[in-house]
């Protein structure tokens, strides 16, 4: 069949490599706002705590509609709260995900230190680590789908340095590696980690990644922001990836992502809308622009252009990722297509249509193509009552703000 996108602008489908889907029903909460990352955390983790299956399924439902209007064909979610009932969330998120017809990396979260143990969380939202490790390996089993063009695989993603023990690190990259399946947590996002991570290993927070058997090409890292030269040098070496989240860093005030400095040291670079409650949307093509603007004026205008943007949203992310077959446009590529329009009074008067998307400020996406199916059209959802969704998120969300 023919489609006519002359009036398009055509990019692959857009690849988000850090979210947490179940923070959509937090947004603005009252508790956390204008706060830095740790007292955030401290601030959310009882409301999150209450969270039950049917909050996940609709927070899935919904983070994934938002990223999809938005040009986003592939998304890598990190869900790590398993309080008591919610045991299955992952296959939740599965679930929700094949409804919609999205490409996802679902990682299998944890957390196992809590604050009786010297770490951030609550004792209530912990697991034990042989738990832990049973339902890693259950859900990979059960889910991974390492073919090319795979709808749903799996990653082990231990939460954080200040959340997990070392022997739970460990345990999980040994299993990862049995398993065939990617790594991920969180390191080098705040000054905090930092001091957490020197106070209570004697180790700066890459160092402490080193020392757990995490510094390798198997890995992808979020926010990624508190590198010196030498480390940049060393996860360039290993090929680790980075996941950059301009929109959380900012608002959480956590600082900026070096991102020229990582690609020239040789780490892959992918971009990340991160939780919703640390940025409160889930716009992939929003999260673009954000981040050309803000590496500008980190590293000056001429440093970076909306095709470097672009391309982190695309073939960095898949290569941070670590799925080759997406985010590019090519003869044997996954046929994942976005088609942008610029008909709104904003884009009037542009001369460059890629340049263009970000510019002039891009926040949807006229038709979304992901394995050779249009899931948007025209700019509407395929098979989805967005007002029904809405409706039932809303009411969760209400849940949990007055709990």
């Amino acid at each position: 069949r023919e489609f006519d996108a002359r009036d398009r602008v055509l990019t692959p489908g857009l690849v988000n490599c850090h979210h947490h889907f179940y923070q959509t029903l937090t947004r603005a909460h009252p508790d956390g706002l204008d706060r830095e990352l740790f007292d955030w955390l401290r601030a959310l983790y009882p409301v999150w705590s209450r969270l039950e299956p049917e909050d996940v399924a609709v927070a899935t439902e919904l983070a994934l509609a938002e990223l999809m209007l938005s040009g986003c064909s592939t998304a890598a979610d990190h869900h790590y709260l398993f309080p008591e009932g919610l045991a299955e969330a992952v296959d939740v998120q599965v679930e929700a995900a094949r409804r919609l017809g999205a490409r996802v990396l679902l990682t299998r979260g944890s957390m196992s230190l809590g604050e009786a143990d010297g770490g951030l969380p609550p004792d209530a939202v912990v697991q034990g680590e042989d738990a832990i490790l049973a339902d890693c390996e259950s859900v990979i089993g059960a889910h991974h789908d390492g073919a090319p063009e795979a709808f749903v695989r799996i990653a082990l993603a231990p939460c954080s340095p200040f959340s997990v023990s070392p022997e739970l690190m460990r345990e999980s990259a040994a299993l990862a590696r049995a398993q065939g399946v990617r790594l991920h947590t969180h390191l080098g996002e705040t000054r905090d980690e930092d001091d957490w991570c020197v106070a209570t290993h004697g180790l700066r927070p890459l160092d402490y990644l080193e020392r757990c058997g995490w510094l390798a090409g198997d890995v992808w890292l979020a926010h990624g922001i508190h590198f010196d030269d030498g480390e940049l040098a060393r996860l360039g070496a290993a090929g680790v990836g980075i996941c950059h989240c301009p929109s959380s860093n900012m608002l959480l005030g956590s600082g900026v992502c070096r991102v020229p400095e990582l690609e020239v040291a040789g780490a892959p670079v992918g971009l990340g809308v991160d939780g919703s409650a640390s940025n409160d949307a889930s716009n992939m093509i929003v999260e673009v622009r954000q981040a050309m603007l803000l590496q500008k004026l980190a590293r000056g205008s001429a440093a970076v252009t909306a095709e470097d943007a672009l391309r982190w949203a695309t073939a960095g992310g898949a290569a941070t990722l670590g799925w080759p077959e997406v985010g590019r446009l090519e003869v044997g590529a996954a046929a994942d297509l976005a088609l942008f329009d610029l008909e709104a009074l904003r884009f009037s008067g542009v001369g460059d249509p890629l340049s263009g998307l970000l510019y002039s400020g891009a926040t949807a996406v006229r038709d979304l193509m992901i394995a050779g199916r249009w899931r948007v059209r025209d700019g509407e959802l395929e098979g989805v009552d967005l007002g029904q969704l809405r409706a039932r998120h809303g009411e969760r969300a209400r849940r949990l703000l007055a709990a």
